[in-house]
């Protein structure tokens, strides 16, 4: 067993000790152009998946490694550095057709200010994080609104406010995975139409992602939280 991974089942179990989480948190790590994928007991795929349906699946247990040509979703493929923007995703037709927004320009708008990683990448490895023998680029964990809270909690437990990003759509791509990276920050995103759609998130659950290197203020701030501050906030 490698140090990584011996570092990640330990955080991993922290994690779901004091927050009692439903499911696994998930570690996911981008594939730079250039760069190899990490050994591992990996599973790639038959057919085609979306990011969001890995990470999904990736909290029940699996570990999947999916290359760009395995990304059913382009949508979240381009924001992820796998894949150019489809045209009708830049015009906002496509997801003008979700009436959401006003009108497609308006969609438009959204995927324009969007934030994409600004490197080209090959892939990604979407796993629990207690079985993550590398390095991930973000944490992703999905569960109810007040197990949420006790990460946002710790995103800004040496103070100030935290400030979240979130559109309609793109809820895992990019607010809980390419938004952390770029930030440094968690953020958190109350799902969308394709997330709910294409997964089995439940109706009381969102999502919070927060960049790997924010790990060990996570866990100081769990164990601190443990200390009392859960429990009456629980009111158990």
């Amino acid at each position: 067993m490698g140090n990584s991974k011996s570092k990640n089942e330990e955080s991993a179990k922290v994690m779901r000790d004091i927050l009692c989480l439903r499911n696994e948190p998930v570690a996911v790590k981008l594939i730079r152009e250039g760069d190899g994928f990490p050994e591992g007991e990996f599973t790639e795929p038959e057919g085609q998946m979306s990011h969001c349906q890995a990470v999904m699946a990736a909290r029940k247990g699996e570990c999947l490694k999916m290359t760009a040509e395995k990304q059913s979703c382009m949508v979240g493929a381009s924001t992820l550095g796998m894949a150019a923007i489809p045209e009708k995703v830049a015009t906002g037709e496509h997801h003008g057709k979700q009436r959401v927004h006003v009108s497609d320009a308006a969609a438009a708008k959204m995927i324009a200010e969007r934030s994409d990683m600004p490197y080209r990448t090959v892939g990604e490895i979407v796993c629990p994080l207690s079985k993550a023998d590398f390095e991930p680029d973000a944490v992703v964990v999905v569960d109810m609104p007040e197990r949420i809270y006790w990460i946002s909690a710790a995103n800004v437990s040496d103070g100030g406010r935290a400030h979240y990003s979130t559109a309609p759509f793109q809820c895992v791509c990019e607010d809980a995975t390419a938004l952390p990276i770029l930030t440094g920050k968690a953020n958190i995103s109350l799902g969308c139409i394709g997330c709910r759609r294409r997964t089995d998130i439940a109706f009381d659950e969102m999502v919070v992602g927060f960049p790997y290197s924010m790990m060990p203020k996570v866990l100081e701030s769990l164990e601190r939280f443990s200390q009392g501050a859960i429990a009456r906030g629980r009111k158990e």
